[in-house]
């Protein structure tokens, strides 16, 4: 049985009326964004589940990770959820940098978190996606689940083909991510990419090297 109340809340779902008329809210959120985001300066996307507890270890390690670039001038931007997202605006807020959330009606991201200096509210992900790619210098990729990975992937895809700039890409936490790379490297090296793919990102632990990678990236540009 359809239900409903999703239906009316999530709008995403509605496709099938108003389709011209749903391309005006494509373009005002795409303006709402540009506008918003424009004056950022220069910042990190960070990327993250939404369903982390606080007390979670690496919920700490994103909070630490985000403090660590806000003190060296580089504002974060997030979904604006909880989890990881949260954590990482909360290492953020109160640095002198913009704490972004880039928040979307989803199940488990109904309210922008307490520790953003700027919110935007998405009704779709591939705008909300674009404003994560456009205005930052570097993607950090925290432990996550479907949605991460979508991040994660596109985000290398684009930089593979160049239709985005090359930039940083770290993936933090190598106890989680290994086994996704070990495939990579298996079965996905048979063919499917070449050798030097693998130097698109990063697998890391260590906070202040990413730092230093990011910094090091624009040094030698």
């Amino acid at each position: 049985m359809e239900n409903h109340n999703t239906r009316s809340k999530y709008p995403i779902n509605d496709f099938k009326s108003g389709e011209s008329w749903r391309l005006f809210k494509i373009m005002g959120e795409f303006v709402e964004g540009i506008d918003s985001l424009h004056s950022v300066g220069p910042a990190i996307s960070i990327f993250g589940s939404a369903r982390t507890d606080p007390k979670d270890p690496y919920y700490k390690k994103t909070q630490e990770l985000a403090s660590l670039f806000a003190k060296s001038g580089y504002s974060v931007i997030t979904g604006g959820g909880p989890g990881m997202m949260e954590a990482a605006n909360k290492g953020a807020f109160g640095k002198g940098v913009e704490s972004v959330g880039l928040n979307i009606n989803l199940p488990f991201e109904e309210k922008v978190n307490p520790y953003t200096t700027k919110q935007i509210e998405f009704d779709y992900f591939f705008v909300r996606k674009v404003m994560f790619l456009k205005y930052a210098k570097a993607f950090i990729i925290m432990p996550g689940g479907f949605g991460t990975l979508d991040e994660l992937f596109e985000t290398i895809t684009l930089i593979q083909t160049k239709r985005i700039r090359q930039m940083p890409v770290i993936l933090m936490g190598t106890k989680f991510w290994n086994g996704l790379v070990e495939w990579i490297k298996g079965p996905m090296m048979t063919g499917m990419i070449s050798p030097q793919d693998l130097d698109l990102c990063h697998v890391l632990d260590d906070s202040q090297k990413a730092l230093e990678i990011v910094e090091e990236f624009y040094k030698v540009k």
